[in-house]
């Protein structure tokens, strides 16, 4: 199995669960139990399951942005969520490395080099050099995939919506800047409410 289909069937199993959150009592019936109000209702009404197939799954296909170093070094993150056909797009794992990667419970834990942006999971968490000024049109390129006002990795037929941290962004696309801590939601077809926010990881 490749790497990268390995990373993302690992991940996808973790992330199968959002879908669960919208399974509940139907409209006007009473829930009972802890499990009631153990989910807020804005996540429910936000929650979206993985699309099925390739296309929901792009390959990374891109060249590595930026120097290819050894070591991955300081970063700060970001998350970037693709929607697509009202499903979740994974973002895939290696954007920005470079092989042979290995593999650590579904994550890459090692690469023959890092670039200016990587991602490590298809999570949808890009790490980015602090040093460096990098847009969603340079992830795009270093995924391999399409990125225009009408065209959204391997989804056509726009508009593309985007927002930052809960908020409508106009202009292009590709000129959103990937600055740490942003919520970055890009939509094609119905829309699905963004998230205002992420929790990252320690450090980043």
């Amino acid at each position: 199995m490749r790497p990268a289909v390995a990373v993302a069937r690992a991940v996808a199993g973790l992330l199968a669960v959002v879908p669960l959150v919208g399974c509940g009592p139907a409209p006007g019936s009473v829930a009972t139990g802890p499990r009631a109000t153990s989910i807020p209702s804005e996540l429910i009404r936000q929650a979206r399951p993985i699309g099925r197939g390739p296309r929901f799954a792009p390959p990374v296909r891109g060249s590595v942005p930026g120097a290819c170093v050894h070591r991955r070094g300081p970063r700060v993150a970001l998350h970037v969520e693709v929607f697509a056909a009202d499903r979740v797009v994974l973002v895939a794992a290696g954007i920005g490395t470079r092989a042979p990667r290995r593999l650590t419970e579904g994550r890459i834990s090692h690469a023959a080099c890092y670039g200016a942006l990587v991602t490590l999971e298809p999570t949808g968490v890009v790490l980015v050099r602090p040093s460096v000024r990098l847009t969603v049109g340079d992830l795009f390129a270093a995924w391999g995939q399409p990125l225009t006002a009408t065209r959204l990795a391997s989804f056509g037929g726009g508009p593309v919506r985007a927002f930052v941290d809960g908020r409508r962004r106009r202009g292009p696309v590709a000129a959103i800047p990937l600055t740490r801590h942003a919520e970055i939601v890009l939509e094609i077809g119905p829309r699905v409410p963004p998230h205002s926010g992420y929790r990252f990881p320690p450090g980043t």
